[in-house]
């Protein structure tokens, strides 16, 4: 790929921005046996990295630069292999809610679970895989040099009529705009150490401004009408779908009789969750987690029975299958993590 380089602006003082915060950090000097807790430590606010015993043994070679201002986050790391994990009971605990987009310059995306619906993310190499960070995900990682930005969510909402959906999919590289899209993040990457605050962020906003519209491209919105209708129609469905959570016979038959909308349509905009159906199911499971967290004096049970769940049983088994923990696990682990995030 023919690498660009940044463009930088004329000096002007008046717009000149200032970085929120640079940093750089390394295991590399810590003893063998330090080096995956402190990595762990390092970006622990944002994912966690269960240690294995061979890490823990053999030691943990890690490195992150990291430069953010005005909302936009821009990392270049280098790692060993290694899981990643955001669990249902980090999601339902912190408000960690921005949208994560990783260009893998060295290694691949490893093997990405843990999410309630079906993706084509195992072994991507040559792509750039986008995670909600309002949804868990697991991922098992080889060693790696990756690239990642972390763009707010209003962005990304802004320019994706159904923006949850790009959770775990890759934007594929064998189009002009997924190469663009990878050359001008190759390209931060390499020059953002020696660009001030304004002209970094104008160069990661435009990059954020590029993969909505690669992913745009992916879920085959063509003109701006389409796009804002389609915007619009999934729009009033997350809200009908959220307002009648609790609705026993909230299914996707009454959502489409309800909103007077046409069943194949609504159905192939809802392909990327598994369906509508399978959506609302894991909506319910979502809200059930968080609920879980904020009235933890309220009995299993009855935040089954609250949320259209015919039983305690049929409620544990679905959120095991989405979550890999039971929900009285889960409550337990986001308790003990309230109590981390409180000490620190």
């Amino acid at each position: 790929m023919t690498q660009t380089s940044i463009a930088r602006r004329p000096v002007d003082e008046d717009t000149q921005l200032a970085y929120t915060a640079t940093s750089s950090f390394s295991t590399r000097a810590l003893s063998t046996d330090a080096q995956v807790l402190a990595w762990r430590q390092r970006v622990g606010h944002v994912v966690d990295v269960p240690p294995s015993s061979t890490q823990l043994t053999d030691g943990f070679g890690a490195n992150i630069d990291l430069y953010a201002v005005d909302g936009m986050v821009f990392t270049d790391c280098r790692t060993d292999s290694m899981v990643l994990e955001r669990s249902v009971a980090r999601v339902s605990t912190d408000m960690r809610r921005d949208y994560a987009f990783h260009l893998f310059l060295e290694g691949s995306t490893g093997n990405v679970t843990g999410m309630s619906h079906k993706r084509s993310t195992a072994n991507q190499s040559k792509s750039i895989i986008a995670f909600d960070m309002s949804q868990p995900f697991r991922v098992d990682r080889p060693a790696c040099r990756v690239l990642t930005l972390f763009v707010p969510r209003a962005i990304v909402d802004a320019g994706l009529p159904d923006s949850e959906s790009i959770h775990g999919r890759a934007l594929p590289m064998d189009t002009p705009l997924g190469r663009l899209v990878w050359d001008h993040m190759a390209a931060i990457g390499n020059e953002i150490s020696g660009l001030d605050a304004t002209d970094a962020f104008d160069a990661l906003r435009a990059s954020a401004e590029l993969l909505v519209a690669g992913f745009r491209k992916t879920s085959h919105l063509a003109g701006d009408h389409r796009a804002a209708v389609q915007t619009a129609v999934i729009g009033q469905v997350r809200r009908f779908v959220e307002a009648n959570l609790h609705q026993s016979d909230l299914t996707p038959t009454y959502v489409v009789h309800a909103l007077q909308l046409k069943r194949a349509t609504i159905y192939r905009w809802f392909e990327y969750e598994g369906g509508l159906g399978t959506y609302i199911r894991y909506r319910r499971l979502r809200t059930a987690a968080d609920e879980l967290v904020r009235f933890t004096h309220l009995p299993v049970v009855e935040i089954a029975y609250g949320l259209g769940f015919k039983s305690a049983s049929d409620f544990t088994r679905a959120f095991r299958r989405a979550f890999s923990m039971s929900p009285k696990d889960m409550r337990a682990r986001a308790i003990a993590l309230q109590q981390t995030l409180a000490a620190h």
